[in-house]
């Protein structure tokens, strides 16, 4: 036996060994009603197709989703799709952080105030319907960024099955195509607040530029890709391996782009990368 073949034999003990953990978490936990902070991603639809299959006859697992200004509108529509297949209850939560001042402006604590108000509403919710256990997606590998968020999640309470488990996104995206989750390989769509520096205020019609802007960019081939705004500047990532289909389209983009309103378009030969506005951090 090759030492690859080998190594691949443990890793599979490894996932599997996770696998039997996460499962009798799962069936301890839906041995009540529960609330699945649900973005329709990979992450918490895996969460929700596994409380599915364990869940009790009797009990309730509410799926609820954050509408927010700091989200495509596509999540949402993304979401009621895979709640649908699931046979859930799916409940909708309309928030507007940008009303919150200390939200608006950006600053480097951002995730952690979006994620104590979001959590809390959601708190509140599951409190009016009688459940004390919520759920969300943090996985293994949101362990290791920068996250502040996940103080927010855990000083309220909120259990993170998947990371408890040690489940990396590779391995999420694994046990959701064996569950058959129809979003098993869809990219990740983090909030679009993500996609301006710290300190830039967040305005709704800046948003609202950078998400038609990166649609744009889905549609023309690139699925993962990131839209950054720097003042006048649009510093977009893609995958490096996409770069001469990227150039092919060059015109063709920066007159898509320009049309929109962003006036000087680049592409960042570093290449896609989660969290690149944390470098400076």
């Amino acid at each position: 036996m090759t030492k690859r073949r080998l190594w691949q034999e443990v890793l599979t003990m490894i996932y599997e060994e996770k696998k039997k953990i996460f499962y009798e978490k799962m069936r301890e936990y839906t041995r009540q009603d529960l609330c699945i902070a649900f973005s329709g991603g990979v992450d918490s639809s895996l969460l929700l197709m596994a409380a599915k299959k364990c869940m009790e006859e009797e009990k309730k697992i509410y799926a609820v989703t954050f509408d927010t200004m700091l989200h495509p509108s596509c999540d949402l529509e993304t979401a009621r799709k895979v709640a649908g297949e699931a046979g859930v209850i799916h409940e909708v939560i309309y928030l507007n952080e940008l009303e919150q001042a200390q939200i608006r402006f950006n600053p480097v604590n951002r995730c952690y105030l979006c994620k104590k108000a979001l959590f809390q509403r959601l708190k509140d919710f599951a409190a009016q319907k009688g459940v004390s256990l919520i759920l969300e997606g943090t996985n293994e590998d949101d362990l290791h960024v920068y996250r502040p968020g996940l103080q927010a999640i855990r000083e309220l309470g909120i259990l993170s099955p998947l990371a408890d488990t040690g489940f990396t996104k590779e391995e999420v995206r694994r046990l959701a195509g064996e569950l058959g989750v129809s979003v098993a390989s869809r990219p990740s769509t983090p909030c679009l607040a993500t996609r301006l520096p710290y300190g830039a205020e967040i305005k709704p019609e800046i948003l609202d530029q950078i998400a038609r802007g990166e649609e744009f960019l889905k549609n023309a081939g690139f699925a993962v890709v990131r839209l950054r705004l720097h003042g006048d500047i649009a510093r977009i990532e893609i995958p490096c391996e996409q770069f001469p289909e990227f150039l092919k389209k060059r015109e063709e983009i920066a007159e898509n782009l320009k049309n929109m309103g962003f006036s000087y378009i680049t592409l960042d030969i570093q290449g896609f990368r989660s969290g690149s506005m944390d470098e400076k951090l």
